[in-house]
């Protein structure tokens, strides 16, 4: 594996893959430290930091767009075969550009089923939905594509605009209790400055090519959505037994019940000292309905200082 880039990020340009809700986080985050940062989109936008790729069209990215290109991010899911759109249109690209460093954003769902048991990096994938199988191809994918790659497994992202709040407030959520069931979740802000923290500091000593990237706190949702009702000032519903809610969940949403983890960031926190932004979901949720009130992006008039 070739050298990695030390210390500093400054005037490196990143090509980050996927601009949805986690590709424009981390592109924000790295244009403050003077990095250029390119999202991309399947549609042109009105932004001089967006292009176009979409891996369905024969269409690529211009040329220009890889100029002087260092690092790149990938967010983009695998497609229906389990193939990574990414790699199966650019992998000669990207191997003839020199890159510094790859990220590719992968999910904790590789783990499977642990009955709520902690996982880590240690532990043999077992994936047990279909997507999340498809996932474990793209990252052994990414692994034998001889590029300079880092994986990062990440649990329920949350953060602002993205939250039990907007859900509550629209009046689409479902409060159901299941025994015993947990799931990890991670803040947008952490899983940016966590790669960010990780670049700064990388060396080919304690290079560590699989990273979960999660907080320090699993629990259940039934309790971050009581807790989101607290500071919404709002009474929380009765909840829904899981059994009887069965019926009212979507093939996809039923899914993510089926399966009960524990994610460790031992990896991360303890051994490669990365300090969480967000260390459970309170301090989370604090962040999301700040930003609510500071934006006003919904007017009410209940809300608590």
């Amino acid at each position: 594996m070739k050298n990695f880039a030390r210390n500093s990020l400054k005037n490196k340009k990143f090509i980050i893959f996927g601009g949805g809700f986690s590709g424009q986080f981390i592109a924000h985050e790295i244009r403050k430290l003077g990095c250029e940062a390119l999202t991309s989109s399947r549609r042109m936008q009105n932004d001089t930091t967006s292009f176009v790729f979409d891996s369905l069209s024969k269409e690529l990215p211009p040329e220009d767009i890889f100029d002087r290109t260092t690092h790149v991010i990938s967010c983009i899911p695998p497609d229906k075969s389990g193939k990574d759109p990414v790699l199966s249109r650019l992998l000669q690209k990207l191997k003839s550009l020199n890159l510094e460093w790859a990220g590719y954003l992968s999910t904790t769902g590789v783990y499977g089923n642990t009955f709520g048991e902690w996982v880590t990096e240690e532990d043999t994938p077992n994936p047990l939905q279909d997507r999340s199988k498809r996932r474990l191809l793209c990252e052994k994918s990414w692994l034998d594509s001889n590029l300079p790659i880092q994986i990062f497994r990440l649990p329920g992202i949350y953060g602002p605009g993205r939250s039990t709040f907007e859900s509550i407030l629209k009046k689409n959520i479902k409060v159901i209790h299941k025994q015993n069931q947990v799931f990890s979740r991670i803040h947008i802000a952490d899983i940016a400055n966590a790669i960010i923290y990780l670049l700064l500091k990388i060396n080919n000593e304690n290079f560590k090519q699989v990273i979960n990237i999660a907080d320090n706190y699993p629990t259940s949702q039934i309790e971050v959505i009581e807790h989101s009702y607290k500071l919404l000032g709002l009474k929380m519903p009765e909840p829904i037994n899981f059994e009887d809610a069965k019926k009212l969940l979507s093939p996809i949403a039923l899914s993510f019940w089926q399966e009960n983890r524990r994610v460790s960031n031992a990896l991360l926190c303890k051994d490669l000292g990365y300090k969480l932004i967000h260390e459970n979901y309170k301090s989370g949720l604090r962040n999301c309905l700040d930003v609510i009130k500071e934006k006003n992006l919904i007017k009410f008039n209940y809300l608590k200082n």
